[in-house]
């Protein structure tokens, strides 16, 4: 079977605080994609052991790989002994601040949950995929969210508009652990996200360009200066609801008019950008 693995912006980033384990807490505006990878999941006979494979020869796919950790918290909870070949179709660029590993171990857990005929609450399942990585219960319930914490709270946001993404990755990616490290060297003052959920609720996009930010961008431009030239050409083109997704290093810009998208995207075109236009997936 063939499960859809959708990638995701964040509309507002707040750094909250670090907690005592080293992670931080955050208040974020999320948002899936149309955007995405493609997961297939075949059982295999007995004797066979899980394999994970990917056309990205970049992605790592051992024991570290979260659609692999996918397989063996599903199997720690459930009990099952079935094995599975699965290959990851990539379309989400990597370390890119798109989610594209964690929207594949959500697609894992529901493609497995499918097959098995698997049955439990939707408190365990969220259990589940927060104990694979912090990211995947937003990529299990894939609907426009407020999401605190770690990642565990999660609740649904009303987005007026329907909204065309321009997305722009420079070849240089920027690994999240890296990012929130240097984060830590000079922490900004937060916002408040409220602002963007209501300006998206009113489809008021010049409240939305006040309101969208993202406390860990000063952070990745130190070591991606790439990232505020991209924003500089976008805004430049009369783009303003523009910001970096995640960690980054991927710079969105969204618009109601998909030919304004089109002509930035076509200006942006170079080797070392990554360049797609995708949409909000409601």
């Amino acid at each position: 079977m063939i499960v859809k693995a959708y990638a995701k912006i964040n509309i507002a980033l707040g750094v909250t605080g670090k907690r005592d384990d080293g992670f931080h807490n955050l208040d974020m505006i999320v948002a899936p994609l149309d955007l995405h990878d493609s997961i297939e999941i075949t059982a295999m006979p007995a004797g066979y052991d899980t394999l994970v494979t990917c056309d990205a020869c970049e992605l790592t796919t051992g024991d570290y790989n979260l659609c692999t950790i996918a397989v063996n918290k599903m199997r720690e909870f459930f009990r099952f002994k079935e094995n599975f070949r699965i290959h990851i179709h990539k379309r989400i660029p990597m370390s890119a601040g798109l989610g594209g590993g964690s929207s594949d171990a959500a697609a894992v857990v529901k493609g497995i949950m499918t097959l098995l005929k698997l049955k439990t609450t939707e408190t365990d399942l969220i259990d589940i995929c927060r104990a694979i990585g912090s990211d995947v219960p937003f990529f299990f319930k894939q609907k426009p969210a407020r999401v605190r914490g770690t990642g565990e709270i999660l609740d649904p946001i009303f987005i007026n508009k329907r909204y065309y993404v321009l997305l722009i990755k420079p070849t240089q990616g920027l690994a999240t652990k890296d990012v929130y490290m240097k984060y830590d060297e000079n922490v900004p003052e937060s916002r408040e996200v409220r602002p963007v959920i209501e300006a998206l609720k009113a489809g008021d996009d010049t409240d939305l360009a006040h309101a969208m930010f993202n406390d860990l961008e000063p952070a990745a431009v130190a070591l991606c200066p790439e990232i505020a030239a991209i924003k500089r050409s976008l805004k430049q083109e009369g783009l303003e609801l523009v910001s970096m997704s995640g960690s980054g290093s991927t710079v969105f810009a969204l618009s109601d008019r998909l030919a304004r998208l089109e002509k930035a995207a076509r200006k942006n075109i170079k080797p070392e950008y990554v360049v797609l236009l995708t949409e909000l997936k409601k």
